[in-house]
Protein backbone atom coordinates (compact mmCIF):
# COMPACT_ATOMS: atom_id res chain seq x y z
CA UNK A 1 0.00 0.00 0.00
CA UNK A 2 1.03 3.27 -0.86
CA UNK A 3 2.63 5.23 1.79
CA UNK A 4 0.01 9.24 2.11
CA UNK A 5 1.79 12.43 3.21
CA UNK A 6 3.08 12.47 6.68
CA UNK A 7 3.62 8.90 6.66
CA UNK A 8 6.72 7.48 8.92
CA UNK A 9 9.35 6.65 6.71
CA UNK A 10 11.11 3.47 7.51
CA UNK A 11 14.34 3.81 9.96
CA UNK A 12 17.41 2.71 9.02
CA UNK A 13 18.69 -0.64 10.26
CA UNK A 14 19.78 -2.28 13.67
CA UNK A 15 17.97 0.05 16.88
CA UNK A 16 14.19 1.11 15.54
CA UNK A 17 14.41 4.95 15.16
CA UNK A 18 18.38 5.04 15.40
CA UNK A 19 20.39 7.65 13.46
CA UNK A 20 23.17 5.41 11.35
CA UNK A 21 26.38 6.04 13.43
CA UNK A 22 28.69 8.25 11.93
CA UNK A 23 32.20 6.12 10.18
CA UNK A 24 35.91 6.54 11.53
CA UNK A 25 38.14 7.71 9.07
CA UNK A 26 40.33 5.11 7.63
CA UNK A 27 43.69 3.99 8.67
CA UNK A 28 45.36 5.63 5.65
CA UNK A 29 44.18 9.79 5.95
CA UNK A 30 47.22 12.14 6.11
CA UNK A 31 47.16 13.18 9.97
CA UNK A 32 47.52 9.17 10.74
CA UNK A 33 51.20 8.85 7.33
CA UNK A 34 52.28 11.92 9.66
CA UNK A 35 52.66 9.99 12.55
CA UNK A 36 53.74 7.06 10.99
CA UNK A 37 56.49 9.34 9.47
CA UNK A 38 57.55 10.58 12.93
CA UNK A 39 57.76 7.17 14.11
CA UNK A 40 59.81 5.42 11.31
CA UNK A 41 61.99 8.48 12.53
CA UNK A 42 63.15 7.79 15.69
CA UNK A 43 65.99 5.25 14.68
CA UNK A 44 66.48 7.06 11.85
CA UNK A 45 67.32 9.91 14.30
CA UNK A 46 69.27 7.86 16.79
CA UNK A 47 71.27 6.13 13.85
CA UNK A 48 72.49 10.22 12.74
CA UNK A 49 73.05 11.14 16.31
CA UNK A 50 75.69 8.45 17.33
CA UNK A 51 77.36 8.36 14.08
CA UNK A 52 81.29 8.96 13.88
CA UNK A 53 81.09 8.61 17.52
CA UNK A 54 78.50 11.06 18.43
CA UNK A 55 80.38 14.37 18.41
CA UNK A 56 80.79 14.96 14.17
CA UNK A 57 79.52 18.49 13.65
CA UNK A 58 78.27 17.55 10.55
CA UNK A 59 76.40 14.46 11.22
CA UNK A 60 74.65 16.15 14.68
CA UNK A 61 73.19 18.47 12.09
CA UNK A 62 71.92 16.15 9.97
CA UNK A 63 70.49 14.20 13.30
CA UNK A 64 68.87 17.66 14.23
CA UNK A 65 67.42 18.22 10.71
CA UNK A 66 65.60 14.42 11.46
CA UNK A 67 64.48 15.76 14.93
CA UNK A 68 62.92 18.66 13.50
CA UNK A 69 61.10 17.34 10.68
CA UNK A 70 59.90 14.94 13.68
CA UNK A 71 58.80 17.46 15.31
CA UNK A 72 56.88 19.37 12.59
CA UNK A 73 55.04 16.57 11.99
CA UNK A 74 53.96 16.73 15.25
CA UNK A 75 52.65 19.74 14.84
CA UNK A 76 50.73 19.54 11.62
CA UNK A 77 48.83 15.71 12.69
CA UNK A 78 47.16 16.41 15.39
CA UNK A 79 45.74 20.11 13.86
CA UNK A 80 45.13 18.20 10.44
CA UNK A 81 43.05 15.61 12.39
CA UNK A 82 40.93 18.12 14.43
CA UNK A 83 39.97 20.50 11.79
CA UNK A 84 39.37 17.51 8.58
CA UNK A 85 38.01 15.11 11.45
CA UNK A 86 40.72 12.68 11.04
CA UNK A 87 40.58 11.58 14.62
CA UNK A 88 40.83 7.48 14.75
CA UNK A 89 41.64 5.13 17.52
CA UNK A 90 45.22 4.87 16.03
CA UNK A 91 45.69 8.10 15.98
CA UNK A 92 44.60 8.56 19.88
CA UNK A 93 47.39 6.02 20.84
CA UNK A 94 50.12 6.54 18.26
CA UNK A 95 50.00 10.27 18.32
CA UNK A 96 51.61 10.73 21.67
CA UNK A 97 53.36 6.93 21.63
CA UNK A 98 55.04 8.85 18.45
CA UNK A 99 56.08 12.38 20.34
CA UNK A 100 57.33 10.47 23.26
CA UNK A 101 59.50 8.59 21.41
CA UNK A 102 61.28 11.34 19.33
CA UNK A 103 61.83 13.04 22.61
CA UNK A 104 63.01 10.18 24.29
CA UNK A 105 65.37 9.15 21.85
CA UNK A 106 66.93 12.12 21.91
CA UNK A 107 67.21 12.95 25.56
CA UNK A 108 68.74 9.41 26.58
CA UNK A 109 71.10 9.91 23.41
CA UNK A 110 72.53 12.81 24.51
CA UNK A 111 72.82 12.19 28.55
CA UNK A 112 74.54 8.80 27.08
CA UNK A 113 76.70 11.32 24.83
CA UNK A 114 77.52 13.18 28.19
CA UNK A 115 76.00 16.43 26.26
CA UNK A 116 72.47 16.61 28.95
CA UNK A 117 72.60 15.84 32.77
CA UNK A 118 71.00 12.49 33.65
CA UNK A 119 68.74 14.11 36.08
CA UNK A 120 67.31 16.55 32.89
CA UNK A 121 66.53 13.52 31.40
CA UNK A 122 64.83 11.65 34.05
CA UNK A 123 62.46 14.60 35.23
CA UNK A 124 60.91 14.65 31.23
CA UNK A 125 60.82 11.53 30.95
CA UNK A 126 58.69 10.97 33.90
CA UNK A 127 56.68 13.86 33.22
CA UNK A 128 55.82 12.41 29.75
CA UNK A 129 55.59 8.79 30.48
CA UNK A 130 53.13 9.57 33.82
CA UNK A 131 50.65 11.91 31.61
CA UNK A 132 50.84 9.38 28.85
CA UNK A 133 49.45 6.46 31.29
CA UNK A 134 47.41 8.95 32.87
CA UNK A 135 45.70 9.92 29.24
CA UNK A 136 45.26 6.26 28.33
CA UNK A 137 43.75 5.85 32.14
CA UNK A 138 40.97 8.49 31.63
CA UNK A 139 40.74 7.91 27.97
CA UNK A 140 37.29 6.27 28.18
CA UNK A 141 36.07 8.91 29.47
CA UNK A 142 36.80 11.57 27.66
CA UNK A 143 40.44 12.86 25.73
CA UNK A 144 42.54 15.28 27.95
CA UNK A 145 43.08 18.39 25.68
CA UNK A 146 46.25 19.72 25.02
CA UNK A 147 46.42 22.90 26.71
CA UNK A 148 48.07 26.45 25.94
CA UNK A 149 50.53 25.32 28.56
CA UNK A 150 51.08 22.11 27.08
CA UNK A 151 51.68 23.49 23.64
CA UNK A 152 54.38 25.48 25.16
CA UNK A 153 56.02 23.11 27.21
CA UNK A 154 56.42 21.26 24.04
CA UNK A 155 57.49 23.94 21.67
CA UNK A 156 60.18 24.74 24.20
CA UNK A 157 61.24 21.19 24.88
CA UNK A 158 61.81 20.51 20.99
CA UNK A 159 63.73 24.09 20.83
CA UNK A 160 65.98 23.20 23.66
CA UNK A 161 66.29 19.40 22.91
CA UNK A 162 67.22 20.64 19.23
CA UNK A 163 69.63 23.12 20.49
CA UNK A 164 71.51 20.48 22.33
CA UNK A 165 71.68 17.92 19.57
CA UNK A 166 73.61 20.47 17.46
CA UNK A 167 77.21 21.48 18.67
CA UNK A 168 77.19 24.86 20.10
CA UNK A 169 79.64 26.75 21.62
CA UNK A 170 79.96 30.13 23.44
CA UNK A 171 77.24 32.53 24.00
CA UNK A 172 74.75 29.63 22.15
CA UNK A 173 75.88 26.92 24.85
CA UNK A 174 74.68 28.90 27.63
CA UNK A 175 71.27 30.00 25.76
CA UNK A 176 70.55 26.37 25.12
CA UNK A 177 70.74 25.98 28.87
CA UNK A 178 68.39 28.61 29.81
CA UNK A 179 66.14 27.41 27.35
CA UNK A 180 66.37 24.21 28.67
CA UNK A 181 65.80 25.18 32.14
CA UNK A 182 62.35 27.10 31.14
CA UNK A 183 61.33 23.81 29.43
CA UNK A 184 62.12 21.91 32.57
CA UNK A 185 59.69 23.93 34.50
CA UNK A 186 56.95 23.89 31.85
CA UNK A 187 57.32 20.19 31.73
CA UNK A 188 56.66 20.25 36.02
CA UNK A 189 54.20 22.73 36.08
CA UNK A 190 51.61 21.50 32.96
CA UNK A 191 52.63 17.71 34.29
CA UNK A 192 50.57 19.11 37.35
CA UNK A 193 47.97 20.79 35.88
CA UNK A 194 47.36 17.45 33.36
CA UNK A 195 46.99 15.05 36.99
CA UNK A 196 43.84 18.15 38.27
CA UNK A 197 42.54 17.40 34.80
CA UNK A 198 42.91 13.57 34.55
CA UNK A 199 41.48 13.23 38.00
CA UNK A 200 38.48 15.30 37.74
CA UNK A 201 37.32 13.71 33.97
CA UNK A 202 37.80 10.32 35.62
CA UNK A 203 35.35 11.29 38.71
CA UNK A 204 32.55 12.71 36.34
CA UNK A 205 32.82 10.10 34.30
CA UNK A 206 32.24 7.43 36.42
CA UNK A 207 29.54 9.72 37.82
CA UNK A 208 28.14 9.81 34.57
CA UNK A 209 28.47 6.33 34.12
CA UNK A 210 26.79 5.23 37.71
CA UNK A 211 24.06 7.72 36.52
CA UNK A 212 23.18 5.80 33.50
CA UNK A 213 23.42 2.47 35.44
CA UNK A 214 20.53 3.72 37.51
CA UNK A 215 18.42 5.03 35.16
CA UNK A 216 18.68 1.72 33.02
CA UNK A 217 17.72 0.00 36.33
CA UNK A 218 20.89 -2.05 36.31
Amino acid sequence: MTKGPGAPTAAPPGRPGAAPSPQQPGLWNIANVLTMIRLLLVPVFVLLLFADGGHDPKWRSVAWASFAIAMITDVFDGELARRKGLITDFGKIADPIADKAIMGAALIGLSILGDLPWWITAVILARELGITLMRFWVIRYAVIPASRGGKLKTLTQGIAVGMYVLVLTGPLATARAVVMGAAVLLTVATGLDYVGQAVRLRREGLAEQRAAEKAAGR
